[in-house]
């Protein structure tokens, strides 16, 4: 009778632990966890609804989450409890075989969305998601225009964007470093010609001597389209390198604030009216990329550059925005 009691107490232990558990994590968040609608949640309508049951139905959810975290990166903008507030049941997915489908709306046009899930290689060459031409006309409609819901209401604050996560820890490292600063910038110059002139060459053209034997070729830093990098987006590209590429992480082996003291000598690069690097011709141009020059100081190569819009002062040439085509 003794042992039967111990069993009977041991069993209503566990159980007691089993319900405790599943109230801790599962009713008690449902009761108290009421978040309000963000300005980003969208109210569907009757199509948009249907076509969120359609993506429901045939299992999208399986292979595409629509969560972006803290730490993702080039996925967006981070999602909010109140983005869901008028999902339910919720479809933000387990896993991501595919891709994550929070900011697809608007993305890429309805006829895109028609063509990839009737055949989905003809616009994403190697993509594993099966055909769904069996559904109806109507079906379809419903299910793009759910599609073009997902994150239309998100907005990002600059065309291009690097995870909260680096733009937390910029925010933190820059209180110690301003990277406005030409002193700064002239510091990461060393550092700059120390790790990443040998691919990017001298003047971060590209063009360094290593980048010749490279299939991928190293970035041209002074484009244009570099202009357009925020502060904190050149911070995460110097610290997490660029997958597909043989740049490095560079925080495995660079502390915060050298990799910001190259940050500062990063964004004086970009300009305006850069001198295509195919052109053929011969000018003190290509004395920017001469090893014969390294030794010489950091104002005396500038010099020969002459896109400089007619040097003048240390602090000016290097201030954010001024005379670099920034």
């Amino acid at each position: 009778m003794d042992q039967r009691l111990n069993y009977l107490i041991a069993g209503m232990f566990v159980l007691l632990t089993f319900i405790t558990i599943i109230f801790v994590t599962t009713l008690l968040p449902a009761w108290t966890f009421k978040p309000e609608a963000s300005a980003e949640a969208v109210v569907y309508t009757a199509l948009e609804t249907e076509g969120r049951n359609i993506y429901r139905r045939e299992g999208c959810f399986y292979c595409h989450s629509q969560f972006v975290r803290y730490q993702d990166p080039e996925m967006g903008e981070m999602v909010k409890a109140g983005d869901y507030v008028h999902e339910t049941p919720h479809v933000l997915g387990t896993e991501r075989t595919g891709p994550d489908l929070s900011n697809v709306g608007g993305k890429y046009p309805s006829a895109w969305h028609w063509a990839h899930h009737i055949k989905p290689r003809a616009v994403k060459p190697g993509s594993i998601m099966p055909s769904y031409s069996y559904l109806t006309e109507h079906e379809m409609t419903a299910l793009v225009a759910y599609l073009q819901t997902l994150g239309k209401n998100r907005k990002l604050p600059q065309w291009i964007v690097p995870p909260q996560e680096y733009r937390d820890r910029f925010a933190v490292i820059s209180e110690k470093v301003n990277v406005k600063a030409s002193a700064i910038a002239n510091a990461g110059r060393g550092i700059y010609m120390q790790n990443c002139a040998q691919c990017h060459g001298v003047a971060g053209r590209g063009n360094g001597p290593v980048s010749m034997s490279m299939m991928k070729k190293p970035a041209n830093f002074t484009r244009p389209y570099y202009a357009k990098y925020r502060d904190d987006m050149w911070f995460w590209r110097v610290a997490e390198g660029v997958p597909g590429s043989r740049m490095p992480r560079w925080d495995r082996s660079l502390s915060d604030e050298d990799m910001l003291y190259l940050v500062a000598y990063l964004r004086t690069l970009p300009r305006t009216d850069n001198p295509k690097v195919n052109d053929i011709e011969v000018s003190e141009m290509s004395q920017l990329d001469d090893p014969n020059v390294l030794d010489h100081n950091f104002w005396q190569i500038e010099s020969l550059n002459p896109t400089n819009h007619g040097g003048g002062d240390m602090e000016s040439r290097y201030a954010y925005g001024g005379g670099r085509g920034d």
